[in-house]
């Protein structure tokens, strides 16, 4: 049994992850107020010190406490953390992202500090945005100075703010979505003070605001959190921990993607080359925003380069590469060209004798430099390789160089992104090696001697988080999902394949909870039969090219273990759209679907693409006879290019 506790936006996002694992947990609020919408947890009010804490996990058998409560909230932290000692539970942090120490804020470590240093710079007429609940450690200085405190409008921050004599003339209310600055033109505050509440406390709001006004802000630091929490910083993260933790809690067990165990190796990497030590973990952050931290089980360094190994975790997901060795040797030149023909010249990199000669190879890299620096200057400071088991590309259409390593565009985004900002200097230039031992003998059980990728497997992912998508747990996981989106009064249900698809669609719905979205995975067919089950009146199915090529051939479960893309099927349907005799005959010699994008004119699109998506719909809304179901065909760029 999971007890959570904090009623703050991370208190929301736990309670949303627990409801996954469709089993129940308590969740606990000092106050009533807050909103929560969850279908399987027990909802808890009241504060409750130590001793009632430790008695109430006794008698529910609690064996995981997630804190998600206010940074600032010490009392309730120090509580969690005696309790957790006492009865030996460990205890998840799901921790607030928060920006850098801006050297131009003016950082206090405490509200006596906060206080002290205002009056040496004589401030006279303070804006206080700390909450109703810093009123009491402030009053030696609101007694004596102009302040004006910011609260909410409600029964128990008024009642507050009177028992503290808070005289009721200098208080101003929150309103959602008001212009700070307006504010400050009213009031005309000499500074502002603010506590470090991190990006969900709107906390580069009010400084941003502050410094369009031309005025100081005051920042009290967040208290240090207990050493032993285990912490995440977002529901990735959170989910993850969990199931380390607590691994009976859900039935459906995630993983991270090739792509991310690659990011997080090469970091670990970069950092044991420039400082000699052996890393154990790797933090890096995931294309959603999310920072996660994945364990590493290896480090050694040979002459001027450095390896780390990250170990594939696939969940649930019946992946090839589960278990496997994640390998990137990272080395630093401050002249790559030169670097890479000496490399390329004895054709080998470590123990792996690369597939071409230092000719070729020297045109590899020359191209892949003048190619990036036009895509983007910093890209030419990472050079990407492939080692022992990752593949090289042969074939066009896979949006990456014929003779560069099979290393995605998102994976290749997120070990720049971790690499760069450690490069000692603007010149270093980082060589990336990645490795997959077996990685030859694995790629013979996938798609890739089709797609053209010779000699080993793909980096891959755009998300970094692999949900599993071919089990029945997976189908139970969609239909828990769905009941809790209808649990809260949803009506209409936005389902589409995954993270990328899902944060285009999210920007289309902003007026949606975050419940009404769903992933389908590969099952479109089993998730439209649970939205029908469960009386959804409206279904918005978001899907990308390469499904929906299968989809509109009849294929309701979509994996490409059990349907690949039919270029027969493709070319009839392209001559039903008459289009042109070239463009049917081009389609015979695409790898990909999202090639079609390229192949077909711009008129052809407009008959290609709905006639596409209606054969989708043919198979697809009797499923939903009670229910009005809508189709959008998802660009890679995230734009909704056809609608049916």
């Amino acid at each position: 049994m999971i007890l959570i506790l904090g009623g703050t936006t991370e208190g929301r996002a736990a309670v949303r992850v627990a409801d996954e694992a469709a089993a129940t947990y308590y969740y606990s609020t000092k106050g009533t107020l807050q909103s929560i919408e969850c279908a399987h947890g027990i909802r808890l009010t009241g504060a409750m010190n130590a001793e009632e804490m430790e008695c109430f996990c006794r008698d529910h058998a609690i064996k995981l406490l997630i804190d998600a409560a206010h940074p600032f909230a010490q009392a309730l932290h120090q509580t969690i953390e005696q309790v957790s000692k006492c009865l030996q539970i460990p205890v998840i942090r799901y921790e607030r992202r928060y920006p850098p120490r801006d050297e131009d804020l003016i950082w206090c470590d405490s509200y006596a500090d906060a206080i002290l240093q205002m009056e040496n710079k004589g401030i006279q007429r303070l804006l206080a945005l700390s909450g109703v609940n810093t009123l009491a450690p402030l009053r030696p200085y609101w007694r004596s100075h102009t302040t004006w405190f910011r609260i909410l409008e409600r029964e128990e921050s008024l009642s507050l703010a009177e028992k503290q004599g808070f005289p009721q003339e200098r208080l101003v209310f929150y309103r959602e979505g008001e212009d700070e600055l307006k504010l400050l033109e009213q009031l005309q505050p000499d500074a502002i003070l603010t506590k470090e509440s991190g990006f969900s406390g709107y906390f580069t709001d009010k400084v941003n605001a502050a410094r369009q006004f031309g005025i100081p802000v005051f920042v009290v630091k967040r208290p240090a959190l207990p050493e032993t929490f285990y912490r995440v910083y977002g529901e990735d993260g959170l989910r993850k921990q969990i199931e380390r933790l607590l691994p009976e809690f859900f039935p459906l067990k995630s993983g991270y993607t090739t792509g991310a165990c690659a990011t997080a190796a090469a970091k670990a990497a970069l950092i044991a080359l420039l400082s000699g030590e052996t890393q154990t973990e790797s933090q890096i952050t995931l294309p959603s925003g999310e920072m996660i931290i994945l364990p590493v089980s290896g480090t050694s360094w040979e002459d001027d380069s450095a390896t780390c190994v990250v170990i594939k975790e696939s969940g649930d997901d019946p992946d090839v590469t589960n278990h496997s060795q994640i390998r990137v040797t990272v080395s630093l030149s401050p002249n790559t060209f030169g670097f890479a023909m000496g490399m390329a010249r004895s054709c080998h990199i470590g123990d792996t004798t690369l597939p071409w000669g230092w000719q070729n190879f020297a045109t590899y890299v020359a191209k892949t430099r003048h190619r990036q620096k036009q895509e983007d200057n910093d890209t030419e400071r990472v050079i990407f390789l492939a080692g022992e088991g990752v593949g090289t590309v042969t074939l066009p259409g896979l949006g990456l160089e014929v003779g560069g390593p099979a290393i995605n565009a998102t994976p290749r985004k997120m070990i720049r992104q971790e690499l760069i900002p450690l490069l000692p200097s603007p010149d270093s230039i980082a060589i990336v090696t990645v490795s997959v031992p077996g990685g030859e003998e694995l790629a013979k059980r996938t798609f890739n001697p089709k797609l053209g990728i010779v000699g080993g497997i793909s980096i891959i992912g755009t998300s970094g988080i692999v949900r599993p998508f071919s089990s029945d747990a997976f189908i139970a996981s969609i239909r828990k999902e769905a009941s809790v989106a209808r649990a809260i009064g949803c009506e209409t249900l936005v389902i589409n394949s995954g993270a990328k698809s899902e944060r285009h669609l999210r920007s289309l719905y902003v007026s949606l909870p975050p419940q009404s979205f769903v992933h389908y995975g590969n099952f479109i067919g089993e998730t439209l039969k649970i939205a029908a089950d469960l009386g959804f009146k409206q279904v918005i199915l978001g899907i990308m090219i390469g499904k929906a090529v299968k989809l509109a051939e009849g294929f309701l479960d979509t994996h490409s273990k059990k349907v690949v893309m039919n270029k027969g099927f493709l070319q009839d349907l392209a001559k039903e759209a008459k289009c042109e005799k070239a463009t049917v005959d081009g389609i015979n010699r695409i790898t990909l679907a999202r090639e079609l994008w390229e192949l077909l004119t711009e008129k052809e699109q407009n008959r290609f693409f709905p006639l596409l998506l209606q054969k989708c719909k043919s198979y697809c809304a009797p499923i939903l006879p009670g229910g009005e179901l809508t189709l959008l065909l998802i660009s890679e760029e995230g734009k909704v290019l056809f609608q049916f």
